[in-house]
């Protein structure tokens, strides 16, 4: 088949039968166990959501997937892993045009929540921060409050002499020691 040979491993859409994506992911799993290829496929992820599901008997909690019959593939495309998991048994095909797979995009996975990026903060609840993006860009703020993901952060800022609690995205403040 000739793909081009990038070693750098990316996520791919696998398209299964419909039912198949539990099935898919463990033969996937075990073809690279016995073969020792976890240096080509990764790691294989069906996305789902939890959802709460009422009836007469009450509320539970259950996954639901979020694309029905297609599995995410982390790995390093090239003959070998294309074939591994284009003849695994479940699998239709890669999603892509004719028989060339597409990678999605960092920002795809990022949407998709497949891959978790570990967000490192340097300041703390109390420190002073200065705000470099977006409308109060210039501005010293305290800290109050980062959410638990790391992502957003509460700073009281000290605007026209009065303090003001804004809610940032955690880059868009900087310790002041930077």
């Amino acid at each position: 088949m000739g793909l081009p040979q990038d070693t750098t491993p990316h996520w791919y859409v696998v398209h299964t039968y419909s039912g198949y994506e539990n099935k898919v992911k463990s033969n996937i799993e075990k073809i690279v166990e016995n073969r020792n290829l976890g240096h080509l496929i990764l790691e294989v992820k069906i996305p789902v959501e939890k959802v709460i599901e009422s009836d007469s008997k009450g509320e539970k909690e259950i996954e639901r997937k979020l694309f029905p019959s297609y599995v995410l593939v982390k790995m390093v495309m090239n003959d070998e892993s294309w074939h591994v998991i284009r003849n695994t048994t479940g699998v239709t095909g890669f999603v892509g045009p004719g028989s060339k797979p597409v990678p999605l995009t960092d920002a795809e996975v990022e949407a998709l929540g497949v891959e978790t990026k570990v967000i490192e903060i340097k300041y703390a609840v109390g420190d002073s921060v200065r705000i470099c993006d977006g409308p109060l860009s210039g501005f010293v703020g305290v800290v109050d409050d980062i959410s638990p993901d790391k992502k957003k952060v509460t700073v009281t800022a000290s605007m026209f002499g009065r303090e003001t609690k804004v809610e940032l995205d955690s880059m868009q403040v900087k310790p002041l020691d930077d």
